[in-house]
């Protein structure tokens, strides 16, 4: 399309595999339709408050009224921020772009920091392209292929469509019988056929052959005989991202540079010239640009130049919605010496909505360590999650989520079938969390190489000392 390739429809189907992870069990921000959030819905528990500030977000968001703004999401560590912008991903839909990335990735990348965050940026802005092909659409009647016995010459071969006003028989070539063996298509098959391409798409049997007698399998779809001419335009929608499409017009291998992941740097020259284009395209009415969302978790961790680029970069047209999370109070700016709420500095802080989360109730945490449990499919006696519960609000409630797998295992070694309090205190006694592990620190401090706790003074008159013996040199 006009120099510039969009062909990566394929692409994304890949990344997608199913796992276990720490926010899976997310469906949605369980509000209902007047954004009201319930107690307990698609994964979600507690936080209605931010809930409810994060469904307006997320309806601003699909109106396209909330573009190049920022949003903070500010709480204590394990209240779920990182829950919630998971949330918003899934109300948003498939189409709209997400991507999530955490601060301080861009300090371990081959790129500088600026680069790295065009490029999140950038795949966090999509592009729904437009295009009218034209197809030909209907039902196979009988499919002729003439074989050669000499076995030099190319087969040919004849099918014969139809719709419910016309029929018509369609030379076939080489290539194209091939395809039809392929995909094993036969009298009754409804298919399409691209003329640009010659790609052939089977939408299932024609209900005409859905009779008593044939051997169908359970996956055998039915669907109407096409109506009107075999001949049609059709409108065709790609959704890519700018990023993609950055990628696949800077590299030679074309769109095989997003399968090896090693983007490089990207010209300036080539983001302009496709920017351009695209532009060219709205205004035409091929593509509208979709503003997605790029989540940034643990943004203390930026320096004072990525806040100065992102302060930049958010007034941009094309800028997504950055959702920002943090767990903390008052501190340094990394990069320079001044301290300000949240690491952040004011200037950015004042184009944000900040969205505060709250710490978990009890009834809230153990309503959690329900789901988590049913999602991990570990059967837990009701004594074992009250005892999950009490740790949870005396350590963390990740350090209790991470127990009910470790305590599974331990379950299974007994051959039990549901994890009782007894699993739980063996894992208990086997991983320690955060404030025995300090604990032990202190008991134990001096056994420990490089130990800094104590030893200061002594370090810091040794420095004085040698000081001031280089000055009376």
């Amino acid at each position: 399309m006009d120099g510039i390739n969009t062909n990566v429809q394929e692409v994304k189907e890949l990344t997608r595999i199913e796992r276990i992870g720490a926010h899976s069990h997310i469906r949605g921000l369980g509000l209902d339709d007047a954004l009201e959030a319930r107690r307990s819905s698609q994964g979600m528990v507690g936080q209605l408050q931010a809930r409810r500030a994060a469904g307006v977000i997320t309806r601003m968001i699909k109106e396209g009224k909330i573009a190049g703004r920022s949003i903070l999401l500010a709480g204590q560590p394990g209240s779920g921020k990182t829950a919630i912008a998971m949330g918003i991903a899934h109300a948003l839909g498939e189409d709209t772009p997400f991507t999530a990335m955490s601060a301080s990735e861009i300090f371990s990348l081959e790129m500088s920091k600026t680069e790295a965050l065009t490029q999140a940026f950038r795949q966090s802005i999509g592009v729904r392209i437009m295009e009218e092909t034209e197809i030909i659409e209907g039902e196979v009647v009988e499919i002729e292929i003439d074989r050669p016995t000499g076995g030099a010459a190319d087969q040919t071969g004849r099918v014969t469509l139809r719709t419910t006003e016309m029929e018509t028989v369609y030379d076939l070539g080489k290539k194209m019988i091939e395809s039809f063996d392929e995909q094993k298509i036969s009298a009754g098959d409804v298919i399409t056929i691209d003329k640009a391409t010659g790609k052939i798409a089977r939408l299932g049997k024609s209900f005409t052959k859905s009779k008593d007698y044939d051997a169908m399998g359970p996956q055998t779809r039915f669907v109407q005989v096409p109506e009107g001419e075999l001949q049609k335009r059709k409108e065709v929608v790609h959704v890519v991202s700018m990023h993609e499409v950055d990628v696949i017009n800077s590299r030679q291998q074309g769109f095989l540079a997003l399968f090896a992941g090693d983007t490089g740097e990207i010209k300036p020259e080539v983001r302009e010239q496709i920017d351009t284009k695209v532009a060219e395209w709205r205004e035409e009415g091929k593509a509208t640009i979709i503003p997605g969302v790029l989540f940034i978790d643990e943004v203390h961790m930026l320096d004072i130049e990525c806040f100065s680029f992102l302060n930049r970069a958010l007034e941009s047209e094309t800028s997504p919605v950055v959702v920002m999370a943090t767990n903390r109070g008052i501190t340094t700016i990394r990069g320079t010496d001044y301290k300000s709420p949240h690491g952040i500095p004011i200037d950015l802080l004042d184009r944000m909505l900040i969205i505060s989360t709250k710490p978990y109730s009890e009834k809230e945490t153990r309503h959690i360590i329900d789901i988590r449990a049913e999602e991990e499919d570990v059967e837990m006696e009701d004594d074992a999650k009250d005892l999950l519960t009490r740790i949870a609000t005396e350590t963390s409630l990740r350090y209790a989520i991470h127990m009910i797998m470790a305590a599974s295992l331990v379950c299974i070694k007994r051959h039990g079938t549901e994890v009782a309090v007894d699993d739980i205190k063996r894992v208990y006694s086997l991983f320690v969390d955060v404030k025995r592990s300090t604990q032990f620190l202190m008991e134990y401090q001096q056994e420990f190489m490089f130990n800094e706790a104590g030893g200061d003074d002594d370090d810091d008159s040794s420095e004085e000392d040698s000081d001031e013996d280089g000055m009376e040199d």
